[in-house]
């Protein structure tokens, strides 16, 4: 193994970058691949621009070693599973016909071929495609995008370096295939996996790598002996490789605990480690470890994951002491900055005062030079940057925005009770049965309706001002009316106004509460070409007033039949926020929760009769450490509790989440206290209703039969048949049917033909329940 020199300058790099372009120009282009006006040529020669552009803007920002293979067409994940030839059987004639076309077979399925099963990559708000193995599965490399995108860069003259996903983590976020046998392991593979990533590592230093990256940030939660043992067989094995660059393992999200040794005495040249946030302890340990003599270390002291200006001082003294516990040390971003938006120079909305408390992609990327010039030249060689810092954190400190004296006192007086329903789930649920009515197997939509090009072009004509908020207005109430009479045709039970109002469902909220900045061109990547514009929580959360009350109260005078009120809850606010750093994450959950509580009463006094409060991202928070998540799910599960149990024992709330391991948190979802929980299930073949079932879950469910995020219809007895395997671990009189996520991102002709068949599948399946018929 070779060491760097001690003497080596410190040097600026990053993990991986936001792949959309300025102005969204990846998503514009893919989409318009799919519905045939780009071609598959012009699609890539896009591509390649955006990579291009990225590169160089980073190395004129002062990046010296540029990341290569970050960039993906959908999620980097499944381009590690065509990498590695773990492709799916039904998947491979879609791959070999076309690899552009393959990719997006895997990601969405086609009206044949179901998809991969979607979740959240570790605790973020980005999915991942999970790949699927078996005992049989055959590894085979194929390097050719890795390569590609490596000679690319070198053709511009910049020093690059592959970033991949690394062996272990691959494996450990891989479930079973379908008809797998129970008890098969993934990470069982890795001996067949590693020497295809041996092929990939030689592929890339014929290709011109000197240095290649693997990700392993699964190593940052917490793992077991023969896991760690794995991690350890796996960089002994690429470590010892002959024909290889050198490796730089990174891991990020959480502190490395136990796996730090090990990959500390791994015979890799480099680590890459995250001392940011929990992550900060791993200086300690770092230190306790003995350091990394010979090696290099990439100290991620930028947070890639928030949108605050870093503290230069603060960084700067962490960097100083990591200099003596490695041969050299370069200054990087936490993790990829693929989470945070691009540029806040493009930002106008914001005041140029509040502008300057926040570092986007861009901004990151400086400060990422600052910090390496400092460390390389001394702290005089950046006195203006750090005198400039020093002022911008002193004005949000003392910002009237971030202190609201009336809504600490209102949070500070919140008792035990006020988070406690007022009748327990039997009385409520006889009160909801009469009050309601509804049939065995009732069916229901999660709440958004597709948003049509009329919808979009009046939201657009009223921001421009070439309309005003009356016609605005008279628009939405038209779109209203359509889907209240498409609901009522199709049979459906329980009906939702469709959210034509809401532009997101946090930014809409955030966008009527006091202490949010919202952002005109804050996007970040969800998943393939969703992209979402995360509001700024800054300051104290309260409701000057009703946000939801009109439309849904519009909606009820259309129909006989109940109209959810439908809000975002309190944790996923702020997971689909770039949250506060100054205070306790549970401190800002109560305030949130406050607001939406009255709401709720407002809700509710105007007639809302069932009011669903929406929390998919309370999985998605979770603490990837398992001594970090009691506290976590206390203030959560509080703070739901308290946005929603104001009401009479016969209003039936409803919450909802979706792709996320949902067995993680079986106790945490019983103690919310809802009355019904709508969760993903089409993917994931039911595995949720056993999940509740296995946890003695004593309320009402409904596992989604229809997965919105693919363009698929499914048909009536596929549906049926999702229905029934449910029905095996949920009682008919506690399950429900609908979707498995809001339909806002389809067309109207899948919606429409997707809910009909939803209907007639529950109905079938009703039809054949015992004393039904047949």
């Amino acid at each position: 193994m070779t060491s760097e020199s001690a003497a080596a300058a410190p040097q600026a790099t990053v993990h991986g970058y936001p792949r959309q372009g300025q102005n969204r120009e990846l998503k514009k282009a893919i989409e318009g691949y799919w519905k045939g006006r780009v071609t598959a040529e012009a699609l890539r020669a896009t591509a390649g621009e955006l990579r291009r552009a990225n590169w160089r803007q980073l190395a004129d920002a002062g990046i010296h070693e540029v990341p290569t293979g970050d960039f993906s067409y959908y999620d980097h994940v499944l381009d590690t599973t065509v990498m590695v030839g773990a492709i799916p059987e039904r998947h491979r004639a879609a791959v070999g016909a076309d690899a552009l076309d393959g990719c997006f077979a895997m990601a969405r399925g086609t009206q044949d071929v179901a998809p991969l099963e979607m979740t959240k990559w570790f605790d973020t708000n980005y999915h991942y495609l999970v790949p699927e193995l078996g005992p049989d599965t055959a590894f085979t490399a194929d390097s050719a995008k890795q390569t590609a995108e490596l000679r690319e860069a070198l053709a511009l003259g910049l020093a690059a370096r592959p970033v991949l996903v690394g062996p272990v983590t691959y494996l450990l976020l891989a479930k079973p295939a379908p008809g797998v046998a129970d008890g098969f392991e993934p990470l069982s593979l890795l001996d067949r996996l590693l020497p295809v990533y041996a092929e990939v590592l030689a592929d890339l230093r014929a290709a011109g790598a000197a240095w290649v990256q693997l990700d392993e940030p699964a190593l940052a939660a917490d793992r077991t002996p023969a896991e760690l043992d794995a991690a350890a067989r796996a960089y002994r094995v690429l470590g010892e490789a002959a024909d290889r660059p050198k490796l730089l393992v990174a891991s990020y999200f959480d502190r490395l605990g136990e796996a730090l040794p090990v990959l500390a005495k791994a015979p890799v040249e480099g680590l890459a480690l995250d001392f940011t946030g929990r992550a900060a302890a791993n200086l300690d340990a770092l230190a306790a470890a003995g350091g990394l003599p010979g090696k290099r270390l990439v100290a991620g002291v930028v947070d890639g994951r928030n949108i605050w200006i870093n503290d230069l001082e603060k960084s700067l003294t962490t960097l100083g002491t990591l200099l003596g516990l490695a041969d050299r040390v370069d200054v990087a971003p936490s993790c990829s900055l693929l989470h945070v938006p691009l540029d806040t120079s493009a930002e106008r909305s914001i005041d140029p005062q509040l502008l300057r408390w926040l570092a986007f992609a861009r901004q990151k990327t400086a400060e990422t030079v600052t910090l390496a010039r400092a460390l390389a030249h001394g702290t005089d060689a950046i006195a203006a940057e750090l005198a400039a810092n020093r002022a911008d954190l002193a004005s949000r400190a003392s910002s009237p925005l971030t202190r609201d004296p009336a809504v600490r006192a209102r949070a500070a007086a919140v008792t035990e009770a006020d988070a406690r329903r007022s009748a327990p789930y039997a009385e409520r649920a006889a009160a909801q049965r009469a009050a309601l009515g509804l049939p065995l197997l009732p069916t229901t939509t999660i709440g958004s309706f597709p948003q049509t090009t009329a919808l979009r072009t009046a939201r657009a004509d009223l921001r421009a001002g070439r309309i005003g908020t009356a016609a605005y207005e008279e628009r939405v109430e038209a779109e209203i009316r359509d889907v209240l009479a498409f609901q009522e045709e199709a049979g459906l039970d329980v009906l939702v106004h469709g959210e034509p109002e809401r532009n997101d469902m946090v930014q809409y909220f955030a966008e009527q509460l006091t202490g949010y900045l919202a952002t005109d061109h804050g996007w970040v990547q969800s998943y393939g070409t969703r992209y979402v514009r995360p509001p700024i929580l800054a300051g104290d959360i309260s409701r000057p007033e009703p946000m939801t009350v009109r439309w849904t109260q519009y909606a009820q005078s259309l129909t006989d039949r109940p109209v959810k009120g439908m809000l975002t809850g309190p944790v996923t606010m702020l997971a689909w926020s770039f949250v506060r750093d100054d205070q306790p994450l549970g401190d800002t959950a109560r305030q949130v929760a406050l607001a939406l509580r009255d709401e709720v009463a407002d809700l509710e006094a105007g007639g809302a009769a069932v009011i669903q409060v929406d929390e998919p991202a309370l999985r998605e928070t979770l603490p990837l450490r398992a001594a970090d998540r009691p506290v976590y799910l206390a203030w959560a599960t509080e703070a739901f509790r308290l946005a929603t149990s104001g009401v009479a024992a016969a209003t039936q709330i409803h919450t909802h989440m979706c792709y996320a391991e949902f067995g993680d948190i079986v106790g945490a979802i019983d103690d919310l206290d809802a009355d019904v929980i709508s969760l993903e299930a089409a993917r994931s073949h039911m595995q949720v209703a056993r999940e509740l079932a296995a946890h003695g879950y004593p309320r009402e469910a409904g596992p989604g039969v229809y997965d919105i995020h693919s363009p698929r219809v499914p048909g009536v007895e596929e549906a049926a048949a999702l229905l029934r395997a449910g029905l095996d671990a949920i009682p008919a009189e506690r399950l429900w049917v609908n979707p498995d996520c809001g339909l806002k991102t389809r067309d109207w002709p899948e919606t429409r033909a997707s809910l009909e068949n939803l209907v007639a599948a529950a109905r079938t399946v009703r039809a054949g329940l015992p004393g039904r018929g047949a």
